[in-house]
C-alpha cells in the first residue's frame, strides 16, 4: 500500500499532462489542419477536440475570416508613358484551409507578392486618363486576375481597391492648367450660348411690337414704372418718333429753299469766254 498512493499520483499527474497536451480548441472562425505521421488528416474545428501529442500529430491553425492586405507603393510606367505610384487594398479570405496548408508555405506572403506584381503589370497596360477615369473597371480587372492566380492556394479575394494614384508635381500643375482652361472653355460656351438665346428672343420681341404698335406704348410704360422704383430725380419720357416725324418733315421743307437761296448767293457768276479778234 505504500507504493500504491505514489503510483497513482503519477499515474494523474501523468493524464493531466496527456490531457493538456492533447486537448485542443479552435475557435468559430478558424479550423485545424492536422497531419498524423506527416500524412493529412480530417479538419478539426471549431470547438474543443484532441490530438495525439508527442510529435505524433502536428496541428496548424487557419484563420477563415476576411484578411485586409495593403499593398505597397508601387512605381508604375503607364502606357502613355507617365511614371506614376500607385497603393492599393486586397481583401480575401481562406476558402480551404487544407489546401492553403499543403499547396503553398506562406499563402499570405504568396498572395502579397502576386498583388504586387498584378498591380504594375494592369496598371501598366492602361493609360492615365483611363486610370483615373474609370477606376472601377480597374478595380475589376486587378480582383480578376489575382483571384484566378490565388485560386489553387484555396484563397478566394473579394475586393480589390486602387487606393491611391500620386502624380508627378509637372504633371500635377499640367492637369491643373488642362481643367482650368476646360472650365473657361465652358464658360464661354455658356456666355455664347445665353447670347445666342438672349438675341433670339429681342428678335422675336421685335416681330411681336412691329405687328402690334400699341405694344411699343405698353413698354415705354413699363419703362416709366420701373425707373419710378429708384426713385430717381431725372425723368425720362421716351417719344415715338411717329409723333414727331410729321414736324420733322415740315422743318426740312422750310430750311429745304432757305439752303438753295444760300447756296446760289455764295456760288461766284459764271465767267464769259474771251472774245475773238475780228477778221479783216
Amino acid at each position: 500500500m505504500e507504493f500504491v498512493i505514489p503510483v497513482l499520483i503519477v499515474i494523474l499527474v501523468v493524464a493531466i499532462v496527456l490531457a493538456f497536451m492533447s486537448v485542443r480548441v479552435a475557435r468559430e472562425y478558424e479550423r485545424g489542419v492536422v497531419f498524423r505521421f506527416g500524412r493529412l488528416i480530417d479538419l478539426r474545428g471549431p470547438g474543443l477536440f484532441l490530438i495525439i501529442p508527442f510529435g505524433i500529430d502536428r496541428l496548424f491553425k487557419i484563420d477563415l475570416r476576411t484578411i485586409t492586405l495593403e499593398v505597397q507603393p508601387q512605381e508604375v510606367i503607364t502606357k502613355d508613358n507617365v511614371t506614376i505610384k500607385v497603393r492599393a487594398v486586397v481583401w480575401f479570405q481562406v476558402i480551404d484551409p487544407r489546401v492553403a496548408v499543403t499547396k503553398v508555405a506562406n499563402y499570405y506572403q504568396a498572395t502579397t507578392q502576386v498583388a504586387e506584381t498584378t498591380l504594375r503589370g494592369t496598371i501598366g497596360q492602361h493609360e492615365l486618363d483611363e486610370l483615373l477615369a474609370h477606376r472601377d473597371r480597374i478595380n475589376a480587372s486587378l480582383k480578376e486576375v489575382i483571384d484566378r492566380q490565388t485560386e489553387p492556394w484555396g484563397i478566394q479575394v473579394t475586393i480589390v481597391e486602387v487606393k491611391d494614384i500620386e502624380l508627378p508635381q509637372t504633371m500635377q500643375r499640367a492637369m491643373a492648367k488642362q481643367a482650368e482652361a476646360e472650365r473657361e472653355k465652358r464658360a464661354k460656351v455658356i456666355t455664347a450660348e445665353g447670347e445666342f438665346q438672349a438675341s433670339q428672343t429681342l428678335a422675336n420681341a421685335a416681330e411681336v411690337i412691329q405687328r402690334q404698335p400699341a405694344a411699343i406704348a405698353l413698354r415705354y410704360m413699363q419703362t416709366l414704372v420701373e425707373i419710378g422704383y429708384e426713385k430717381n430725380t431725372t425723368i425720362v419720357f421716351p417719344v415715338p418718333v411717329e409723333l414727331i416725324r410729321p414736324m420733322l418733315q415740315v422743318a426740312e421743307t422750310l430750311t429745304a429753299p432757305a439752303a438753295d437761296q444760300k447756296s446760289s448767293k455764295s456760288s461766284p457768276p459764271p465767267k464769259s469766254p474771251p472774245s475773238s479778234p475780228p477778221s479783216p
